[in-house]
């Protein structure tokens, strides 16, 4: 699938990670232009495909990854969640009273198609949907970052322009400082203080947890 743009992120294994990968989730696609109908039922997909990873058994260390990309050429919004779990999710119809099992009804009832992929590169398994969002117009993610966490690839936000970064490197300032060296594919190098606050878009960004354990998948 041809994608505009994505964005990716880890979740810890801890139930509070359902909503806030909805909440990231939201943050993302209102960014985008989605309409009320859209953010509801993205986000009650992922709620369920998230839901379903942390049931998986895996080892403690191992966290859920989520990716949203999106294609203009065929307007889907493809919404996956990866897990270090073994076997693949089927669908079952739960008795009445059972309150479990309905999760990937409710994904196949909602999605233009759905699937399950095992991961490139890695144990376990992506377990996918596709939404119609033909109205979706993806921009990149923005956030605003420490010199020292930038990373070539992205972007930055330099004199009212996004010049890339084609690499990174520290150095140490006689005072005891430090400068962060960021060469750009276009212009001389740019050396700035480690700690001062820069706009950046482009892989790699994610959506970090409050006790800072989530990180970039």
């Amino acid at each position: 699938m041809a994608a505009q743009i994505d964005v990716h992120f880890r979740l810890s294994r801890r139930p509070r990670s359902v909503p806030r990968a909805r909440s990231a989730l939201h943050a993302v696609l209102a960014g985008w232009g989605a309409g009320d109908e859209l953010l509801h039922t993205a986000e009650l997909v992922i709620s369920e495909l998230v839901t379903n990873a942390l049931r998986v058994r895996v080892p403690k260390d191992r966290q859920v990854g989520v990716r949203i990309t999106h294609s203009a050429t065929e307007g889907l919004l493809r919404l996956e969640v990866s897990d270090a779990g073994a076997g693949r999710p089927e669908l079952k119809v739960p008795d009445d009273d059972d309150p479990h099992g309905r999760g990937l009804s409710i994904v196949e009832e909602l999605s233009h198609r759905w699937g399950v992929d095992q991961r490139v590169g890695g144990i376990g398994k992506t377990v996918w949907s596709e939404l119609k969002a033909p109205g979706l117009v993806p921009c990149p993610a923005t956030r605003e970052i420490a010199a020292i966490a930038v990373r070539s690839g992205q972007s930055v936000r330099l004199w009212g322009e996004w010049r890339t970064i084609r690499s990174v490197r520290s150095e140490q300032q006689a005072t005891g400082g430090v400068v962060v060296v960021l060469g750009l594919a276009d212009g001389p190098p740019l050396r700035v203080p480690a700690h001062e606050p820069l706009a950046v878009r482009g892989s790699g960004l994610s959506f970090p947890s409050r006790d800072g354990k989530d990180s970039p998948e």
